[in-house]
This record gives structure tokens, sequence and C-alpha cells, in this order.
């Protein structure tokens, strides 16, 4: 485990809202956050394979060189989580970036989205890909205009029928939180 790779403390993301890694005590927080949102939006929940990574965040994320985080509200309750799953040498998923209905709407997904795209550029990543569906219409606007270009892809989660990377700098380009 590298540096980069520690556990961190909780950070503010926004005024009454931290960001922090997951720990094993928070899977069913985040497995309820996660199936309402996508029940919220008409997709299945797919615990048995698309969804699989959520059953044990430290052996699917952070075993393999990865992070899944969690965004508590001031009271403690997860309202939201995103995770960066290593696939090839240099390239990253986005997965699992959801936010809880009430936590929507106060710049929150601008906000992580920047944090999670540092992290990667951080943990030496060159490239970060991601799955979604059609009906994620505000996530996929929150996408491209952070600069996520359309992908080909030739095998995608069942749910899932678009696909988007970014090409990370890593050599000195500031911050995206700058965007």
């Amino acid at each position: 485990m590298t540096p980069e790779q520690t556990m961190r403390p909780p950070e503010t993301l926004s005024p009454g809202f931290t960001v922090r890694e997951a720990a094993a005590a928070d899977g069913q927080a985040i497995r309820d956050l996660v199936y309402g949102v996508l029940a919220e939006y008409g997709l299945e929940p797919d615990p048995a394979a698309t969804d699989a990574d959520i059953q044990d965040v430290a052996a699917s994320y952070g075993a393999r060189g990865g992070v899944f985080e969690v965004v508590e509200d001031a009271g403690g309750r997860c309202v939201g989580t995103v995770g960066l799953y290593p696939l090839d040498d240099g390239v990253c998923e986005l997965r699992k970036m959801y936010l809880a209905r009430d936590a929507r709407g106060h710049g929150l997904g601008k906000r992580l989205l920047a944090r999670t795209v540092d992290r990667a550029r951080a943990l030496g990543f060159r490239r970060v890909e991601l799955e979604t569906a059609s009906a994620l219409v505000e996530a996929i606007g929150l996408y491209r205009r952070f600069g996520f270009q359309a992908k080909a892809s030739g095998h995608m989660s069942p749910r899932c029928d678009q696909a988007f990377y970014l090409d990370l700098d890593t050599t000195g380009r500031p911050s995206s939180t700058d965007r």
C-alpha cells in the first residue's frame, strides 16, 4: 500500500457534509443508498454481479489499489458514495457515484467528482472511465461538463448503456477543483 492509499481523515466536502473512506461498518448504509437511488431511477440492483463490489468494499476496492468513499451529512448519515476501481495499468473506473435525493442540488456532485478525479491522479491513474445509464440524466450532464468524453465500450454492465472516459494529465495540470 502506498502513502496515497492509506486511510485519510474525513474531509469537509461542503458545509454540513464530509467525505471519508468507507469502513466495513458502512456496508449496509452503502447498499441502502445505492439500491435506493437505483430504484428512484427505475434501475434494478444486481447484488450478484454489477453491485457485488459493494458487498465488501475493502476487498473490492482497497485491496486492489483503489478507494471507496462515503459522504455523510452533519448527523453522520450516509448520503453519498463514490469508488475508484482499478482496471488496467493506469486506468480506473469511477463506480457507484450516487447521492441521496436530499443531498442533491447543493453542488456536492461537482465537488465529489472533482475530488475523486484529483484522488485518481494522486493514486497514479492516467485515465478514469465510467459506465452509466441514460436514466441518470443529471449525472451524465455533470460528467460531460467536467470534460468526460463518450467512449465505445465492448462490454458494459447490464443496466448501463453509455460509457465515458477522462484522460488525466499527471504532469502538473491545474487541479480539477478549479473547474
